[in-house]
């Protein structure tokens, strides 16, 4: 991200004498309201007045008692909540210029310039439009004695920020849209379901999921599930695609398997645009195969339920950044619209995007789907890629006389199965024999090794913990052993998935080449841990799924303190000396404060801390949620906490303590988890295959270098491999975390959203980025 520094400003003030305006527009998304929450708690933190428009842009021209000032208590208790709470109405008036007068008119009465829009690209363009009239519309109510002079002098300039609320995903420009996440958890809880009735009964199952012009939820379901079939609006299948799935089908029931899952995204069509209907692929399969067949359609499920922790996360973070960028604008500033590019929040010229959007639609309406694809953007290509490998090609005939041995090693971990299962089918198809290693290093020490085929792993993406086995024991000692058994098994390359004892282990692997030569082997460490405390990556395996399961707890827990009053909940949560988890459970659920090992706090924080919570019970928020992570202060323990609060706040609040425990290593992993580690498992295995080529000599693989070893990381934007022997300088190997971990720079948003008076870095702030360059060899 392009960042510019500025002279810093108090931006506490930055909003003194400035309105701000936020609705939502459109199709409802979950995790809009911890936008419109962040956007009306960071507009008070700055000084400004911060107005609700009820019923988006229908809000808007009716105006009286749609706009609405918003009070910091007003935005509580709704972060859990699906939908808008502000409500979202299409519009017709705001289509005509007499509509679009009355709204210009009712924002300049209340003195309002900044506009924040949260909705799809259809909303996002009403409002650029908007602002790109709201002269000529001012000089028209002067004209029509609706306002005066003065009034449109001090209005004279609209700014507009959007942030995309959208459960298709399908707006270029931003990897994930607000909404997406929490729509792949309901889609994701339907098909767990349906799995196991359609093994039951030997089914095939067909789900239609929404996306009429975009097909991200069907691909990444197909990809979360191991689904036999996807059908995407941007890619049609090819001429004789029925022959093709049912020959598809048929190879998979004599594989063994008892189910086949299709997804098809509900503007799915052929080749001509002729649409694809599930009652038209149902009527296929059971006509030519004769297969007992059932097709579900979704529906508006997918919109409900409670957002994601993904979505509150990004709907905070884009709130934060949508004040910033309104605050920030000057008059030649263009239209913006908030983002999410790998981890980090940007600005992006709003119409640049709409104009991407549009060029995919007409790339699809004219045939060209390759370059469809590519103009959804990396993410949505990449994932394209991976479904097509895994999917789509058959093992070949030609061996390549390659073992590759797979292990788990530490905890165990919800997504870690789905890494192994991709990287077991990539290896099949790149014509290598793979190995599974149960019980880690134990195992290969003691020879668990086991040959491991296409059908061993069959349905494994939904399964939490670890099928192959893990133990948290480290290589070291059993070197001797280690060393005879590679030989044994004729181990030419090694895949290790887990948290930081893998990496532990991958470099005294690699520290024990210079005397074991059995250790010359590609190697490649995937992050898999709950904890997110692997150096190399900023997201590891695992930790999505836990943070989900942190969140809906606290909502409980909340909910609990909310029916009582008067009660503050202090949650202990897992994570080593990494604060990953509590610092974004805190974020997700709302927190009063998250005390973590890397932000350092002593007794003047904890009286600070509960002297707000004495504060806060005056108000109408009569509850408090307090998160700890398990070795953040070896002095000032959970106990300690805990009894500190309770005799603090006595006679004021009483206090409950709960500690999460290993619930947050369970449970069936959660798309983002499934989806991650399915590309993190094939990526590794087409980098083995490359590093094998580089090392073959002389009839044998000889792998000795820094680069034959590494992690397979997140890194901001990108997957990259970096040396296990390169990352040991960033490592705090006693505390077992990497130095620099990117979302310390995101806690302070979590103490402002929670009315703490701290100073927000305003120095660094995002430039506005492009993403015409992005698709200008495909613009036609």
């Amino acid at each position: 991200m392009s960042k510019a520094q500025q002279p810093t400003m108090d931006p506490t003030k930055m909003g003194i004498g400035r309105s701000i305006a936020v609705l939502t527009s459109g199709g409802d998304a979950q995790g809009m309201n911890a936008a419109v929450r962040a956007t009306v708690r960071v507009g008070l933190y700055t000084g400004a007045k911060v107005y609700f428009v009820h019923e988006g842009y229908q809000g808007l021209v009716d105006g009286g008692e749609n706009i609405r000032l918003a009070t910091w208590e007003s935005v509580s208790m709704m972060l859990q909540l699906g939908g808008t709470v502000i409500g979202s109405a299409r519009c017709k008036d705001f289509r005509t210029r007499e509509g679009r007068m009355q709204a210009a008119c009712n924002l300049v009465k209340r003195g309002i310039t900044n506009l924040c829009v949260i909705g799809g690209d259809g909303s996002l363009t009403g409002a650029n439009a908007f602002r790109t009239e709201w002269s000529g519309l001012l000089t028209d109510l002067v004209r029509a004695g609706k306002i005066t002079d003065d009034e449109a002098k001090k209005s004279s300039h609209l700014n507009i920020v959007g942030m995309v609320g959208s459960i298709d995903n399908d707006f270029c420009g931003t990897d994930m849209t607000i909404g997406t996440d929490s729509a792949l958890h309901r889609i994701i809880e339907v098909v767990d379901a349906i799995t196991t009735t359609a093994q039951s009964h030997q089914r095939t199952f067909i789900m239609e999921v929404m996306g009429r012009h975009c097909g991200y939820l069907a691909l990444v379901t197909a990809l979360a599930c191991g689904a036999d079939w996807v059908f995407i609006p941007e890619m049609p299948p090819d001429e004789g695609w029925e022959d093709h799935l049912c020959r598809r089908l048929t190879n998979q029931r004599a594989r063994g398997c008892r189910l086949n899952v299709i997804i098809v995204a509900e503007g799915a069509m052929d080749r001509d645009g002729k649409p694809i209907s599930s009652d038209e692929i149902k009527k296929l399969v059971t006509d030519r195969l004769g297969f007992d067949t059932r097709t579900t359609t979704l529906g508006h499920v997918q919109r409900g339920g409670t957002p994601s922790a993904f979505d509150r996360i990004l709907g905070s973070r884009m709130g934060v950044e949508a004040v910033m960028a309104l605050l920030e604008a000057t008059p030649d500033t263009p239209a913006c619209v908030v983002s999410l590019s790998g981890n980090q929040a940007v600005r992006l010229p709003l119409m640049e995007c709409v104009q991407v959007t549009k060029d995919v639609t007409s790339a699809m309406s004219q045939g060209r789907f390759e370059d469809a694809i590519k103009l959804r953007g990396k993410s949505f290509e990449n994932n394209w890629n991976t479904y097509k490998l895994l999917a789509h090609i058959n093992p070949p005939d030609v061996k390549s006389n390659i073992n590759v041995a797979i292990m788990n090693i530490g905890a165990p971990c919800a997504g870690m199965n789905a890494a192994v299962r991709s990287a077991v089918r990539m290896g099949i198809i790149q014509g290598h024999n793979m190995l599974a290693v149960h019980d880690g290093f134990d195992g290969l020490a003691h020879g668990q090794v086991e040959p491991i085929i296409w059908t061993s792993v069959s349905g494994w993406t939904g399964k939490g913990g670890s099928m192959l086995g893990t133990k948290r024991t480290l290589p070291a000692k059993l070197l001797e052993e280690i060393s005879q058994n590679i030989a044994k098994f004729n181990i030419h390359a090694l895949v290790i998935i887990g948290g930081f004892e893998a990496y532990v282990g991958g470099l005294e692997l690699v520290q024990a080449r210079e005397k074991y030569e059995e250790m010359c082997i590609p190697i490649v460490v995937i992050p898999a841990t709950v904890s997110n405390n692997v150096p190399g990556s900023d997201f590891s395996i695992g930790a999505d799924t836990a943070l989900n399961t942190i969140t809906a707890t606290c909502d409980r827990i909340k909910q609990s303190a909310a029916g009582t009053k008067r009660r503050v909940f202090i949650v202990e949560t897992m994570g080593g000396y990494c604060g990953y988890l509590a610092t974004m459970a805190g974020l997700a659920a709302g927190a009063d404060a998250a005390y973590v090992f890397e932000d350092k706090f002593n007794i003047k924080d904890l009286e600070l801390n509960v002297m707000h919570l004495v504060e806060k019970m005056k108000t109408t928020v009569k509850r408090g949620l307090i998160l700890r992570n398990e070795n953040s202060n070896a002095n000032y323990t959970t106990d300690f906490i805990f009894n500190l609060y309770s005799e603090e706040g006595k006679g004021v609040f009483d206090c409950r303590k709960n500690v999460l425990g290993h619930m947050q290593q369970g449970g069936t992993p959660t798309p983002f988890d499934r989806n991650f580690g399915t590309k993190m498992g094939a990526k590794s295995v087409l980098w083995l295959t490359e590093k094998l080529k580089e090392c073959y000599r002389h009839g044998r693989i000889f792998a000795n270098t820094p680069d034959s070893a590494c992690v397979l990381g997140m890194k901001k934007r990108s997957l990259t491999f970096q040396p296990l022997v390169d990352l040991k300088a960033d490592t705090d190997f006693d505390h077992r975390i990497p130095k620099t971990q990117w979302w310390l720079k995101i806690r302070p948003i979590m103490k402002i959203l929670a009315k703490y008076d701290i100073k927000l870095d305003t120095s660094e702030h995002a430039d506005i980025e492009h993403v015409i360059k992005k698709r200008s060899p495909l613009a036609k």
